[in-house]
């Protein structure tokens, strides 16, 4: 929490700096661009070098963990497969919903102009590929040179074949990679730790740069992104609540009523693993017998992150949107796919880092420039609010779901 309103702290001085000396004198402010902007661009870059490793280790870990946890019994079976279906259904409501709350709620187009200016861009327009172009872009011919030149799709689809034949060899075997590639994510989150740790430096020299370009033009264009984002965080938990009183069978004013001391430990922490020990008490409260809470809520707060996919892919439609690139349905299910990969293989970190492992990915996937999120992590801050809320929603909602389908024997090989 201290981190996220220091960067943002430092985007807000670095634009505020920036309109000033534009309104006093606008030669000095482009002669100082050449001075400022590159240190912001290489903090980028350092970014943007972790991408693909992410990408392999993110699937290969996500699909693996998946497995292996549905292989714990009966109940961690289900549970697994309650948390796809609710990703799933919550990507394809963000990738619905997000356009349309881009229609009814439009940004001008001088603050978009304006905007994307800042951000280094310009509005692009790429003939949509037809379905023999995309399936003949699926499988690389060389996986080594597909990850060289950033064609993601390929790579996905190589990297997606590769881990779910590691689920299919011997335990030991099975064990080896597993821990191999979970290293290789966990090195490279180290690097985008010290990458981070140099945020607020490389977000000022950005923030300043817009500022430059765009004026006070870019604050409305950052305000109106944190208002598209945050509405499908509410969505996420309008769905979530949906889903806890249609497939869960809950009534709402139970639900919510137990859902009370969660959602006060969630706005004030914005961290599922900190509302672990309410989540619990809500559980009970709905009928869920400890044993089975025991199991299923710690997974999911390992693997289950209900507003990620929703959310992480409603950042990259809105970037798409503000630089004109068209999303074609085969572009939007590769996104929806490396989305909910991402989603499993996340873990508990500050919001900053996770905010980057997890939608810069999904933007390579789907050919969306990925140098808009070094700005954008800085006001993630208050959509954080909302994706712990939904989260701890969907988890409970979850949980409830997985137990009352499950008899009360045992599950093999699973302890609380």
């Amino acid at each position: 929490m201290k981190s996220a309103w220091i960067i943002l702290s430092a985007l807000v001085a670095g634009m505020l700096l920036g309109i000033g000396i534009e309104g006093v004198s606008p030669s000095a402010a482009q002669a100082s661009l050449p001075f400022v902007e590159p240190f912001g661009t290489l903090w980028l870059n350092a970014l943007k070098m972790t991408i693909i490793p992410l990408i392999v280790a993110l699937l290969i870990t996500g699909i693996t963990a998946t497995a292996d946890a549905a292989r714990a019994g009966a109940l961690a079976a289900r549970a697994v497969m309650t948390f796809l279906g609710a990703i799933f259904l919550s990507g394809l409501m963000s990738l619905i919903m997000t356009p349309l709350l881009i229609e009814l709620f439009p940004l001008s187009a001088e603050a978009a102009a304006a905007l994307r200016h800042g951000l280094g861009g310009t509005a692009q327009t790429a003939p949509s590929p037809t379905f023999g172009d995309f399936l003949l872009s699926l499988i690389p011919t060389n996986p080594i040179a597909a990850a060289a030149e950033t064609a993601v799709l390929p790579l996905i689809v190589f990297t997606t074949i590769f881990a779910f034949a590691i689920t299919r060899i011997g335990e030991a075997q099975r064990a080896l990679l597993s821990n191999l590639f979970k290293a290789l994510g966990d090195a490279m989150l180290v690097v985008i730790g010290w990458v981070l740790a140099l945020a607020p430096f490389g977000v000022f020299a950005l923030g300043y740069a817009l500022a430059v370009k765009a004026g006070v033009a870019a604050f409305g264009g950052l305000v109106h992104y944190v208002l598209i984002v945050s509405g499908i965080g509410v969505c996420c938990v309008v769905l979530g609540l949906l889903l806890a009183w249609l497939a869960v069978g809950v009534p709402l004013p139970r639900f919510v009523r137990a859902m009370v001391p969660t959602l006060a430990v969630a706005i004030s922490t914005q961290s599922s693993l900190a509302c672990l020990p309410a989540m619990l008490q809500a559980s009970a409260e709905l009928g869920v017998p400890p044993k089975k809470a025991d199991i299923v809520l710690p997974l999911a707060v390992a693997l289950f992150r209900f507003t990620s996919t929703a959310m992480n892919l409603a950042v990259v439609v809105y970037i798409a949107w503000l630089f004109g690139i068209g999303l074609t349905p085969w572009t939007m299910a590769v996104g929806l796919a490396v989305a909910m990969a991402a989603a499993l293989s996340s873990v508990s970190l500050p919001g900053s880092i996770s905010y980057v492992t997890s939608i810069a990915p999904i933007a390579v996937s789907m050919g969306v420039p990925v140098a808009p999120l070094g700005l954008l992590v800085a006001v993630e801050t208050f959509p954080d609010i909302f994706r712990t809320i939904g989260n701890v929603v969907g988890d409970v909602a979850a949980t409830k779901f997985a137990a009352d389908r499950v008899d009360d024997a045992p599950a093999e090989g699973v302890s609380p």
